[in-house]
């Protein structure tokens, strides 16, 4: 298999600075290496362009930077859609969790019955209206499925919208009052870290994949990295106590590998400004690794 890595080195979701670094620091853990000794043949494609938030005026404080967000995923849709084109695996390296809506709308294109695992801390499920920051990475889960501001429901095929029933989110453990009424009234199936500890991780996860691989659809994975406890991966800006494990991430990306229909994958908010000699930037990169295959034996 080739792989067609994307940089998107968006920073203007949320409202700590630094994930703008995000895709170098992953890079320079030594990511391609790694997966050419997997069997991978690369294809780096470099960054694509997304301005500075100094360079930009925030616009609508309930909506920051909606203006140069959508045309940063215009661009990442199409860039994934020819990925998969080309017969190529899209890994997009971010930036904040807002590459999503590019890299998953990208992926629609091609995969209308996609199903999504969302590993994050925090659903994401969030509307103009919802939100109480204003910051589009919290809302770009709810936008994929049709909700929200219609610049950003607008982006990709007009008849491809995330199906609510294909998604699956794990790891889930802030979560805002306007954003969980929107969840349940849509009935997205959310895997807390209460049900993580319950239940393991193993059992989760087979919940989970049976919902975003239902009729055998390809899973496109979306790896924040705040998903894991910050003793783990203190390089995150919205860091948040109690997450998974350095196992539990590991067997989650294990066990996603082998359903053999991972079909493309983002990996988000690795913040090297206040990371600790760049761990977390080397923790994604085994993640990635483990979800592409790589096996203690």
């Amino acid at each position: 298999m080739q792989i067609r890595i994307i940089g998107a080195p968006m920073d203007l979701g949320a409202d700590r600075r630094g994930v703008d670094i995000g895709p170098s620091a992953i890079r320079y853990a030594g990511l391609s290496d790694h997966l050419r000794h997997l069997g991978y043949t690369i294809h780096d494609i470099g960054n694509i362009i997304v301005p500075q938030p100094e360079s930009q005026t925030e616009g609508n404080p309930q909506l920051k930077f909606l203006e140069p967000i959508v045309q940063a995923s215009e661009e990442l849709e199409r860039i994934v859609t020819s990925a998969l084109t080309d017969g190529e695996f899209p890994l997009i390296l971010g930036g904040d969790h807002s590459i999503a809506l590019g890299s998953i709308s990208g992926v629609l294109n091609k995969h209308s019955s996609l199903g999504v695992i969302w590993i994050d801390a925090h659903p994401d499920f969030n509307t103009a209206e919802t939100s109480p920051s204003g910051n589009i990475h919290g809302m770009i889960l709810a936008a994929l499925t049709g909700l929200g501001d219609s610049r950003l429901t607008a982006i990709g095929s007009p008849t491809s919208r995330l199906n609510h029933a294909h998604i699956a989110i794990v790891g889930a453990r802030d979560i805002d009052s306007g954003e969980r009424d929107l969840l349940s009234r849509h009935n997205v199936h959310v895997f807390t870290m209460s049900d993580i500890d319950r239940n393991g991780i193993f059992e989760i996860m087979k919940q989970a994949i049976a919902v975003a691989g239902q009729n055998n659809n390809p899973i496109h994975l979306s790896l924040d990295m705040d998903a894991l406890d910050p003793r783990e991966a203190p390089g995150v800006g919205t860091p948040v106590r109690g997450g998974l494990s350095y196992r539990e991430a590991h067997l989650a990306m294990e066990m996603i590998a082998e359903t053999h229909q991972l079909s493309s994958m983002d990996v988000v908010e690795v913040n090297s400004i206040l990371d600790r000699e760049n761990a977390t930037a080397l923790l994604a990169v085994e993640l990635i690794l483990s979800a592409l295959g790589k096996k203690i034996l």
